[in-house]
């Protein structure tokens, strides 16, 4: 008794290309959803490293905004401070004539 192997080349071809096409159709939905050109370093290697750096300088930058505008409001607070000692002085010079 023999054994008897039979392939179905046509129909490997056909899984073959069919998986080829999802892996495809899968890239393609992925940079769609994601809204961005650059969605993994295969795409654009260099891309993604500037753009890496971009963000991070904008996050800086937001952040020293952030700090400028909490160093506005402290000099504001000790401007206040002082514009109350100076009316306590102006009290206390009427006080004394």
């Amino acid at each position: 008794m023999g054994f008897r192997i039979n392939t179905n080349v046509a129909a490997m071809n056909a899984h073959m290309h069919s998986v080829n096409n999802n892996h495809g159709l899968n890239n393609s939905l992925s940079a769609l959803s994601s809204g961005h050109r650059i969605n993994k370093a295969a795409d654009d290697a260099s891309g993604l490293s500037i753009a890496n750096k971009l963000s991070a300088q904008a996050e800086g930058l937001g952040q020293a905004v952030r700090n400028s505008n909490d160093a506005i409001g402290l000099i504001q607070t000790a401007d206040g401070a002082l514009e109350e000692y100076g009316n306590i002085l102006k009290r206390v010079r009427t006080l004394a004539t």
